[in-house]
């Protein structure tokens, strides 16, 4: 068993800690240190604790130290914050100059932070940038939404905001005043702090499924170390890779963001943003009044000059029924003519008749009954042949009603003929009249056809 020195001093726990408190304040009095801060956690009596941590590969934590910025520290750090358009938040990777202190009742180490080097962060935040800008270049990702064709009538929305959020609120609000009716579907992310960049990124994937004709990643204002996230590899890959197009307004009305750089268009707000949708559709909105206005008018000639068509067609029909009447008449009264001759020669006859017959009495019977037989039978011929004459005037009659029917323009259409004309209204009579890409206007018996000549005509040889 080994004998331990007599004279060695037995230090209480106080006592100790003292010690190592002391030791550490000579030692390390004032020391630069950089790391990402995490944790933050404000006191009641206005100081600031939080954590001060380094990451290796895949984000894992390989060093961690307590740290703490006193009150009458923390409102100077601030404003000097501040004046680069930064804030003290998590995820934030800073350079600050702190003294190791250890503090005996806790039983901990921690740093006390009394400077922060403001131009750290921007120049990590500079240099994480470009690199992010030169991946997306090098992998074709740059210009990929951008070139996404942008519905005219954007209706369909995927937004990623936080919940509840004033910029949720602008845009939802800008859009629903519009009138339009605009459909927007809200995938929740946190747009700042450590979870922005994995929750955004998983938002615009998700959006992906959704079916929209655009995807708006917007957020409110804030200081230029809360855009940090979205200067990310993983959110600008999110908005690359989106079969949509991203539009972005992230608060900001200077800096520009990577995720703007890749984005199919970026404003500078939530509202604005929604302003551009709003214009969008009513833009659409009027060139869909002025196509319907065009076409009307369009419609509207059409049908006055086809109601003039009408009118003149209708004319020539009632001319043609006119000159039907006129020949009705002429065949009535040929018929009459006709009919009245008959009488007249039956009588004639039927006299003869008589006068013959009283002759024949008188002179023979046998010869006057012959002949009374024979002038039967002959006004029945001539009967027969009245009859037959005022068939053949009957049927001529009906042969000329028949032709001017026929030759009626409905009548011919009918029959399977049709008339084409050029779009000038000229009359198509030969196959050569007509070029390449001409448009023709055929009618037929049932309305009118449009064609299109798509080929030389062929003109047959006589």
């Amino acid at each position: 068993m080994q004998q331990l020195p007599l004279r060695l001093h037995t230090y209480t726990v106080a006592e100790l800690g003292d010690e190592i408190r002391a030791f550490l304040g000579e030692a390390f009095p004032g020391v630069w240190v950089s790391g990402e801060v995490q944790r933050l956690r404000p006191s009641r009596n206005g100081h600031l604790y939080f954590e001060l941590v380094e990451k290796g590969q895949g984000d894992q934590i390989v060093g961690k130290l307590d740290a703490v910025i006193w009150r009458t520290d923390l409102q100077r750090l601030k404003k000097e914050l501040q004046t680069t358009g930064q804030e003290l938040v998590e995820g934030i990777e800073v350079r600050c100059l702190a003294g190791v202190e250890f503090y005996p009742p806790g039983g901990r180490m921690q740093l006390c932070v009394r400077e922060l080097d403001a131009l750290f962060s921007l120049g990590l935040l500079a240099r994480r940038r470009q690199e992010t800008l030169a991946f997306l270049a090098e992998a074709g990702l740059l210009e990929r939404n951008r070139a996404l064709p942008l519905s005219p009538v954007p209706l369909r929305i995927g937004l990623v905001t936080s919940h509840g959020s004033a910029a949720f609120h602008d845009f939802v609000t800008t859009l629903r005043d519009s009138g339009y009716c605009f459909e927007v579907t809200l995938v929740h992310a946190a747009v700042q702090g450590p979870l922005a960049e994995r929750e955004v990124a998983s938002a615009l994937r998700a959006l992906a499924r959704l079916g929209v004709d655009c995807a708006v990643l917007v957020r409110g204002g804030g200081a230029k170390s809360d855009l940090a996230a979205f200067d990310s590899r993983r959110i600008a890959e999110a908005i690359a890779r989106l079969p949509v197009p991203v539009i972005t307004g992230l608060g900001h009305e200077i800096d520009r963001a990577v995720a703007d750089q890749v984005a199919h268009t970026a404003l500078k707000t939530p509202t604005m943003v929604a302003d551009f949708l709003v214009r969008r559709v009513e833009s659409a909105d009027r060139q869909l009044a002025q196509v319907a206005q065009r076409l009307t008018r369009g419609a509207l000639d059409l049908l006055r000059r086809e109601s003039e068509r009408v009118g003149e067609a209708h004319e020539r029909v009632l001319a043609t029924g006119a000159m039907l009447r006129e020949e009705r008449e002429r065949v009535d009264e040929a018929a009459r003519f006709l009919a009245a001759l008959a009488r007249q020669r039956l009588a004639r006859a039927a006299d003869r008749l008589v006068r013959m017959r009283a002759t024949l009495r008188a002179a023979a019977p046998r010869p006057l009954e012959r002949r009374a037989r024979q002038r039967r039978e002959l006004g029945q011929r001539l009967a027969r042949a009245g009859r037959a004459e005022l068939r053949r005037v009957d049927e001529r009659c009906a042969g000329i009603q028949r032709l001017l029917l026929q030759l009626a323009p409905e009548r011919v259409l009918q029959r399977g003929y049709s008339i084409t004309r050029l779009e000038d209204g000229a009359l198509l009579r030969d196959p050569a009249q007509a070029s390449p890409e001409a448009r023709l206007r055929t009618r037929v018996a049932g309305g009118e056809l449009w064609s299109r000549v798509d080929a030389t005509p062929i003109v047959e040889e006589r």
